[in-house]
């Protein structure tokens, strides 16, 4: 599963820091080029609760084995464009199978894990995701600069061949609706609705997914990656700590100080003008962002019956990628009529909000 998801996002974070200069290379304005990471989540998030609970019903390997395959066939399309509204067309479709993909997986990978050591397991695996973000930019930028836009698309083309082949060696789950308890429909309705929490904090990592490369060019900051690369590092440092912390301590107690950190990371980099004030946001907001995800998907998992997992992590899912989504397209347009340090302080006081809506939604809740 470390082998399946570190391919997916080597993939992905290849294809998602450059695509918004290829769009502007086409003749696409910066709303443009935000909203090809905004489509994306937008098309994840709607379609997330939704892919879940197919998956829980055909199966998650055969989800991850679709799933793929469309994915490669959306690399192809990337590559072969030449208008970039084609592009923005196919990130949609992008944008559902990516939803099934990351339900499916994150479904399967809960079977496994034992309960008492949830929040460390999903750290680990998560540690997959965030190695192939500290890589891919920087080997994005360089293909691209050396070899052009479609040996980019090239790249994540083959490492999408490379998903199918690792989820054909996967065993079978086969469908678990036979598990499933009677009452309960398609959507985990109480999940989605504490999982706003995380779109609240999820708009500003859209953001800096999209625009920190973009914000370091303007700064004079080089290489343009070095806020995504930070950010991985820190988290790769960190995460292996911090889940199994949050198993021994409590998962709410250490996710609400996470949404503190997040709030303060971004509001560093929205006062960014130096090499140190950049550097020190990404270390910042690394710290929080890193841990709290983890944190709060050990505390629904814990909460939700084994055979509804991939509804409830859709459920998450839907939340997360709309607030990236809306942090991409938002901030795009921001930039375009405020700067970036208006833009990226946007960002910084919604995710500040967070930390009251979580408290106020889960007591509630619980």
């Amino acid at each position: 599963m470390c082998g399946f998801t570190f391919t997916v996002f080597l993939s992905a974070f290849q294809l998602l820091p450059t695509a918004p200069f290829r769009i502007l290379e086409l003749g696409g304005s910066t709303f443009a080029s935000g909203l090809f990471l905004g489509l994306l989540t937008y098309a994840s998030a709607t379609s997330a609760p939704l892919t879940g609970a197919i998956a829980d019903r055909i199966g998650r390997r055969r989800t991850l084995l679709v799933s793929s395959g469309v994915i490669l066939l959306c690399a192809i399309g990337y590559g072969a464009a030449t208008r970039y509204q084609l592009m923005l067309a196919l990130v949609v479709v992008h944008g559902v199978f990516w939803s099934g993909l990351l339900s499916a997986s994150a479904a399967y990978l809960m079977n496994l894990l034992p309960e008492r050591r949830r929040a460390e397991g999903i750290g680990y695996w998560g540690l997959s995701s965030v190695a192939a973000i500290a890589v891919s930019p920087p080997v994005a930028f360089w293909i691209m600069q050396h070899g052009g836009w479609r040996w980019v698309a090239i790249s994540c083309g083959a490492l999408n061949v490379l998903m199918g082949a690792i989820a054909w060696t996967l065993p079978d789950e086969g469908p678990t609706h036979e598990a499933a308890p009677a009452p309960g429909g398609a959507i985990e309705w109480r999940v989605l609705v504490l999982s706003l929490t995380l779109f609240l904090y999820s708009f500003g990592y859209g953001a800096i997914t999209s625009f920190s490369a973009m914000f370091a060019d303007a700064l004079g900051v080089s290489p343009k990656s070095l806020y995504l690369t930070l950010l991985a590092v820190v988290i790769l440092l960190t995460r292996p700590l911090s889940g199994a912390l949050a198993d021994r301590i409590g998962y709410r107690r250490v996710f609400m100080p996470c949404l503190v950190l997040i709030a303060l990371g971004l509001a560093m980099l929205a006062n960014a003008s130096t090499l140190a004030w950049f550097a020190a946001s990404a270390v910042v907001f690394g710290l929080g962002f890193g841990t709290a995800y983890p944190a709060f998907l050990a505390l629904v998992m814990g909460n939700v019956h084994a055979a509804r997992r991939g509804a409830a992590f859709g459920a998450i899912l839907a939340a997360f990628d709309t607030g990236i989504g809306t942090g991409s397209s938002l901030v795009g347009w921001l930039i375009g009529r405020v700067g970036f340090s208006a833009a990226f302080g946007v960002a910084a006081m919604l995710s500040a909000l967070a930390l009251p809506y979580f408290v106020v939604v889960e007591r509630r809740l619980r």
